[in-house]
């Protein structure tokens, strides 16, 4: 298979490469670190039990998640063009159908879906830098801050605002190119966030409930644990390391190939972790301490670490650095998404990369706006309340529950099959490099225990 090798180096040009393995690590983990770990991670925990679904989440991580990225990366090395011609190319070399390439367009697709809603939620985070500038947190209780992101919440043109704000940000990144908009951004911004959330998690442990929260955290209590909470795990994991949405594909067709797939997939995977179980650490105590619900949805994070913040020394500059950098957190996984559709339509069209990242920034606002109007104008409508399954679901809701749960496990699903069973064992062995005993060990999980617990969890979906 010296032809799969030798390609993945053609295809470069003006493409460029990232600049060290460094700069890749920190882009990959800055499209996994975001909201997805100091948002979304604390309040399905806390819908799910605890310990026990954390202790799934961490299998399905280890397990499930690592291969695939392992394999998406390795698509878009060998590819070097955007995902869906990156699969393609590689289902031809290994004289498979092109069909193949239906996976990474899910996954372009889930990523659009996906940064529409996101992007409204980056615009709370973008709202909320200013409350913490002025001080709104200071001496603030769980009333007054409920209010305050209850009324958020409730302005269509506030929400708009921001979520135009958030998108305009991603867009000039995006058009800016690999070297100048992305790397030189996550190179501060990741490092800073992962301080600072060490800093918040030293607060934490002034509350009198930060060994409660430990326990919540790690001590499982499987009697708490359900079947949807075992799909929520597998769904979050895919969604936290940003997998089935064709991105790996993408920031894998810049990686040099003397960079360890293997080894950077371990390093990343550990970094998302690591970010999601602080951030349960940091806002938990204080969910406790004030008497909130730890299954308070997906405002947790906007309705509890103000409270840490208004209520600690020099809490208006930690308030604000914090929501500083978890908008930049948020920016840097708002890049990722937009990054493989800004790719596909640069090389399908003659737009250059300015005008295809406005093309694709532009489109997903519009979506948002929806997401928008179900938190408040159209909170009442349901779109397939006829079903028991999604009754008083909100446009908001199903665009979350579809790719989270169906589309993004759909196209790691399809991409653990590719690699598993229609790409020469040869080849993969020399791309991937890694010793025989852990790359036996990898094989064994993308062709077998991967697509099988997938595959049940797909099909649970579909079913129930």
């Amino acid at each position: 298979m010296s032809q799969s090798n030798s390609a993945s180096d053609s295809g470069i040009g003006a493409r460029g490469l990232w600049s060290s393995k460094f700069a890749f690590i920190l882009a990959a983990t800055g499209s996994a670190v975001g909201l997805g770990n100091v948002w979304k991670f604390p309040y399905v925990t806390g819908e799910n039990g605890g310990g026990a679904f954390v202790l799934v989440y961490l299998l399905c991580i280890f397990i499930i998640g690592i291969p695939i990225m392992m394999a998406e990366v390795f698509i878009g090395r060998n590819g070097r063009h955007n995902p869906i011609t990156s699969f393609r190319l590689v289902a031809e070399r290994n004289l498979a159908s092109s069909g193949w390439r239906i996976s990474a367009i899910i996954g372009m697709l889930a990523a659009f879906i996906i940064l529409s809603f996101y992007s409204v939620i980056g615009g709370w985070a973008a709202s909320y830098v200013g409350h913490a500038a002025m001080g709104d947190f200071t001496g603030g209780t769980a009333e007054s801050v409920g209010e305050m992101f209850g009324g958020l919440l409730a302005s269509p043109a506030k929400l708009l605002l921001w979520h135009t704000v958030f998108m305009a940000l991603v867009v000039l990144v995006v058009a800016r190119g690999l070297k100048g908009g992305l790397e030189r951004a996550v190179t501060i911004l990741m490092p800073a966030l992962f301080i600072l959330l060490l800093m918040v998690v030293g607060y934490a442990t002034t509350t009198g409930h930060f060994g409660e929260a430990v326990s919540f955290l790690f001590n499982p209590d499987f009697s708490a644990l359900t079947v949807n909470g075992v799909l929520v795990a597998l769904g979050h994991a895919f969604f936290t390391l940003s997998l089935g949405m064709a991105i790996m594909m993408a920031y894998g067709s810049y990686l040099s190939r003397d960079v360890s797939i293997g080894r950077t997939a371990v390093t990343v995977a550990i970094m998302d972790t690591v970010v999601a179980l602080l951030a349960g650490l940091a806002i938990f105590p204080v969910v406790f301490a004030n008497g909130l619900e730890a299954g308070a949805g997906p405002g947790l994070i906007f309705q509890t670490l103000p409270l840490a913040f208004g209520n600690m020394p020099m809490g208006t500059l930690f308030g604000t650095l914090f929501f500083v950098l978890l908008l930049f957190a948020a920016w840097t996984s708002g890049i990722s998404l937009l990054e493989p559709v800004v790719e596909w339509i640069e090389e399908k069209t003659s737009f250059a990369r300015v005008g295809s990242a406005v093309i694709a920034g532009g489109a997903c606002w519009l979506l948002g706006i929806a997401s928008i109007l179900s938190l408040n104008v159209w909170a009442d409508v349901a779109p397939l309340g006829m079903f028991a399954a999604f009754e008083g679901k909100t446009i908001f809701d199903l665009l979350d529950y579809f790719t989270a749960n169906i589309m993004l496990p759909l196209s790691g699903l399809l991409t653990a099959i590719f690699v598993g069973w229609f790409v020469a064992k040869e080849s993969l062995k020399s791309d991937l490099a890694l010793q025989e005993s852990t790359f036996g060990l990898w094989y064994n999980l993308i062709r077998f225990l991967t697509p099988i617990a997938v595959a049940i969890v797909f099909v649970y979906n579909l079913l129930a």
